[in-house]
């Protein structure tokens, strides 16, 4: 049977390619929002984060009504350290857009999506978004997928994917790169004529895969996914069960069910196979599990994710200040949060260490791990993490690393920096694009060279450059890469900062603290250009004579200090340091506080 009223489809692209705005179109020609109603942009970057980072982290399902047929769409992640939230969705749909900007054409992360897609089978509509822009080229980014698509092996029926013209921003599409269209009608047509309904057995027994899981604290832990076949109920008794672990299957039963109508989960009493649906009551329920009918238990095969290629230790926080500002500092809390955080998050492993007091979490990348520390430091946990370790592997009786894909477009008179910079740090030259006053530089590299780099490239490039990775593969090993070519200005003693230490400090190096912050002795305070760790006294004040007030030091001038951001400290950290995320408060620190005890373990190295 085929459900001709339903089409599921995901949007995939590149980060910044415009996925998110264009969905919000699509929702207001779609009715979902009454007229003269007052929407903010982004309507689906519903987490804090995601509005303040203008990047989509977690994808999210809605759905439009066009001519009496409702189509489910999923906007999935752009950026590469989420590609394990767009690897599990794509099981949810029977076809993609796949958005790809007017200007920069197919980035690393285009190659990756679109990869995945069309090992599934996908149907696939290519949509050239922000063809209003003044130096968009339409024509050669068309040129550039169909190349794309030839490099990934893609079939004849997917070579001949429809082609749409887009301004998500205006709300337009058009078949045609000169008309600029005048709505979305073109896009809602090309949707339901190519991409194929959901078929399958609606009288069949009971199959549904979980791709997705959702929290509320009413209902406990929601499922979200496809139904394969048969009808599911509320109410309904039903066996949970894994293709992993077959013999782990257990009875649960259906609380209640919704569907997806426009941003909204709408109650309903049952669904049909190819809807996409949410659903409680099971309390145990995890991503990959198939919820059957008990007559004819079979679990359906799960995607296989990429694995991580990053690690970092989250640990206990034992500095000097700890437990003065988190709501949840011990390591059962920690561990708690950590593995919960398992249990909707695909890509990520917490595995315990020897130490009762650490986890070693891992991840996609730096990002990927920084997310997950700053959604942990707003629900109010205090801990330490260590700098970013790559994971290493031994193939063949070989150690292999992970390597990245870098894509970079700048300025012309930047070029001979940054090529001079990543060889420096293992990277290896691909290929050189001139386009006009800006260069395309395609680099090949380590994931460790790029640990502290990207900050790095911004201030080489003066802002201008745009630097965009994929993960490429493993690698034999490259050799030792310097990890920064600095060092630290650490606290000789704890207090409080006052003026006249900091004036003697700043010409040492650059400074991350200002007057009345309090530091404690170990605590990094700013940067030492000359490569080695210095300890300096910013608690040190000005004696009284009988010729000089200690008022006298009002006339000192400081410098700023340097504002550092959560992954510009991640960056910032060498192997024997530390970062203290407080809910309020970033702190850098050394992993030995005590300077003797520093200088002791340094003269026997």
């Amino acid at each position: 049977m085929k459900q001709e009223k339903l089409r599921n489809v995901a949007i995939i692209a590149h980060v910044d390619h415009g996925k998110t705005t264009l969905v919000d179109e699509m929702l207001k020609q779609g009715g979902v929002f009454r007229a003269g109603q007052e929407v903010e942009d982004r309507v689906m970057d519903s987490n804090a984060i995601e509005r303040e980072r203008g990047i989509t982290i977690l994808a999210k399902n809605t759905s439009v009504m066009y001519n009496g047929t409702k189509i489910n769409i999923v906007d999935t992640p752009g950026h590469a350290d989420f590609s394990g939230e767009v690897e599990r969705i794509l099981k949810m749909v029977d076809g993609v857009l796949l958005l790809v900007d007017a200007f920069e054409g197919p980035m690393p992360q285009t190659r990756f999506v679109l990869q995945k897609a069309l090992e599934l089978d996908h149907k696939v509509i290519v949509v050239v978004n922000k063809v209003d822009k003044p130096d968009a080229r339409p024509l050669e980014v068309v040129d550039e997928v169909l190349e794309l698509l030839l490099d990934l092996d893609a079939t004849e029926e997917q070579l001949e994917s429809p082609v749409l013209f887009c301004s998500g921003r205006a709300g337009t599409a058009s078949l045609a790169p000169d008309d600029a269209g005048s709505d979305l009608v073109p896009l809602f047509e090309t949707i339901i004529k190519h991409i194929d309904c959901p078929e399958g057995e609606v009288d069949a027994p009971l199959q549904t895969l979980v791709s997705a899981i959702d929290y509320n604290d009413y209902v406990g832990r929601i499922g979200v996914g496809r139904v394969e076949r048969g009808v599911i109920k509320a109410g309904q008794e039903v066996m949970v069960t894994n293709a992993v672990t077959p013999d782990e299957s257990y009875k649960a039963r259906i609380n209640t069910l919704y569907v997806i109508e426009g941003l909204n989960r709408t109650e309903v009493k049952e669904a049909e196979m190819g809807e996409i649906i949410c659903f409680s009551g099971i309390e145990k329920i995890s991503i990959g599990d198939t919820v059957c009918s008990p007559e004819d238990v079979a679990p359906l095969p799960f995607v296989k994710i990429s694995e991580p290629t990053v690690e970092m230790l989250f640990c206990v926080n034992d500095s000097p200040m700890a437990g003065r500002e988190g709501k949840f500092v011990t390591s059962r809390q920690i561990a708690d949060r950590l593995f919960k955080e398992l249990l909707k998050d695909v890509s990520l492993r917490v595995e315990r260490t020897d130490s009762t007091d650490a986890f070693k979490v891992m991840g996609r990348g730096e990002m990927h791990l920084s997310i997950l520390i700053e959604n942990m430091r707003r629900e109010g946990y205090e801990f330490a993490v260590t700098p970013p370790q790559v994971l290493y592997k031994t193939i063949d009786g070989e150690k292999c690393e992970p390597m990245e894909e870098v894509l970079i477009d700048t300025p012309d008179e930047y070029v001979g920096t940054i090529i001079e910079k990543l060889s420096s740090r293992k990277g290896t030259l691909l290929n050189m694009h001139p386009q006009g006053s800006r260069t395309r530089i395609e680099f090949v590299i380590p994931v460790r060279g790029l640990f502290g780099y990207r900050n790095e490239f911004l201030t080489d490039t003066k802002g201008e450059g745009i630097m965009n990775s994929r993960f490429k593969g493993y690698e034999a090993y490259k050799g030792e890469i310097s990890r920064r070519s600095y060092g630290s200005l650490i606290a000789f003693e704890g207090g409080t900062a006052v003026t006249y230490g900091l004036f003697n400090a700043q010409e040492r190096g650059q400074l991350f603290i200002g007057a009345g912050v309090e530091v404690y002795e170990g605590m990094i305070i700013g940067q030492n250009p000359k490569g080695d760790d210095m300890a300096v006294n910013v608690c040190k004040k000005k004696h009284i004579t009988n010729t000089r007030a200690s008022g006298s030091d009002e006339a000192l001038r400081l410098i700023p200090p340097r504002k550092m951001s959560l992954e510009q400290c991640i960056e910032f950290l060498s192997a024997d340091e530390l970062l203290e995320v407080t809910p309020k408060s970033l702190r850098l620190r050394k992993k030995t506080l005590s300077n003797v005890q520093r200088m002791k373990d340094n003269a026997k190295k």
